[in-house]
């Protein structure tokens, strides 16, 4: 029984697209309309840099062309407007007719999208954990000194007659504090305590962040924007530590735009991204976005900005994006930073979307 090629095609697991000689798309199967996020029959007979694979995709394609060759590369990224890139790989082999040139390109799509977000997931954990092991022993090695210079601060102050000294007294037990206060802050990394998870609204948080900044004189000038799908239930949450999250993501938006611009706050489920759990299946996952239009974060800075200590700002810790990147972690979640469109910062911070009383939460 012969079989419907079309049928044949839109079951397949990967992306497939021919290409003409000019590079225009002759047919796409289903998975490939997905990966572009395209329609078949909108796509068909556009040149294919228009059809949002980008110009990395006709680079191969027209390298094939020329060479007559196959072209294979890993890992490539398929920009989409609306949610987290895709990554790929892409193999093209060229299409022959008659013994002459080549004809046209066949190109295949493999979606690895999910397979690079779990090793992020388990390289950011990684991460996390050895700062929380540098964080132990900076506690153990740091905290006994600073309180006996603390004493010893107080014990001068008490006895000395003289004002300068008495000052510099104060000054050195101000220090200690502040230096205190960052070891606690840095011992975050080192909670290993469960999360006290509830029920609750994501709207509702993120509108208890929104009141804060609203009374914040960095918000001043800046148009606070809201669009919240109004569909996503109830998850399974820590509201204190969410809120810490972010809130440490919208002031840094607002230090960014320093009293003029755009900060968008978008919710949105997300049905192709599946979060790993460790406590369970793969679930469907939730997205929370930040997106200013400030001066952006240069890209050889990106993957810095995570790290403890690490700052752009004068007078910053550069602890904010770190406890916000720790606390989505171990909500089973993923914090990805990048460049918004037309300029700016897009954070998007995807927890899965574990429901009240659903099968293998705790």
């Amino acid at each position: 029984m012969a079989r419907d090629l079309a049928g044949v095609l839109d079951a397949l697991l990967d992306g497939l697209i021919v290409l003409d000689a000019e590079l225009r798309i002759e047919r796409l199967n289903t998975e490939a309309c997905r990966i572009l996020g395209v329609s078949s029959e909108l796509a068909q007979g556009e040149p294919l840099a228009r059809a949002g694979a980008g110009r990395a995709f006709e680079r191969i394609a027209r390298a094939v062309l020329a060479s007559g060759g196959t072209q294979v590369e890993s890992e490539l990224r398929v920009p989409r407007r609306l949610a987290d890139d895709l990554v790929v790989d892409v193999a093209a082999s060229p299409l022959f007719e008659s013994g002459g040139p080549a004809s046209g390109v066949v190109i295949t799509l493999r979606d690895r999208t999910i397979q690079q977000s779990l090793r992020d997931w388990v390289s950011e954990r990684e991460r996390l954990d050895a700062f929380g092991e540098i964080a132990a022993g900076i506690a153990h090695e740091v905290r006994n000194p600073l309180g006996g210079i603390r004493g010893a601060a107080e014990i001068l102050s008490a006895r000395t007659g003289d004002a300068r000294a008495r000052d510099a007294a104060a000054l050195i037990v101000r220090e200690v504090d502040r230096i205190a206060t960052l070891v606690d802050d840095l011992m975050i990394f080192k909670q290993e305590g469960p999360l006290s998870l509830a029920p609750l609204n994501i709207h509702r948080v993120l509108d208890d962040v929104l009141d804060l900044l609203s009374m914040d004189p960095l918000g001043a000038g800046v148009k606070l924007t809201r669009e919240y799908d109004p569909s996503i239930p109830e998850i399974l949450g820590d509201a204190d530590r969410l809120m810490q999250v972010f809130l440490n993501l919208a002031r840094n938006a607002l230090q960014a735009l320093d009293g003029e611009g755009r900060l968008l706050i978008e919710t949105r489920t997300t049905l192709d991204h599946r979060l790993g759990n460790a406590a369970g299946p793969r679930l469907p996952g939730v997205v929370v976005t930040f997106e200013d239009d400030g001066p952006g974060i240069p890209p050889e800075l990106r993957a810095k900005v995570t790290t403890p200590f690490f700052t752009t700002r004068r007078g910053g810790t550069g602890l904010g994006l770190a406890v916000a990147g720790h606390w989505v972690a171990r909500h089973g979640g993923t914090l990805r930073i990048g460049e918004a469109p037309g300029g700016g910062t897009r954070v998007r911070v995807a927890l899965p979307l574990r429901r009240p009383g659903a099968e293998g939460e705790a």
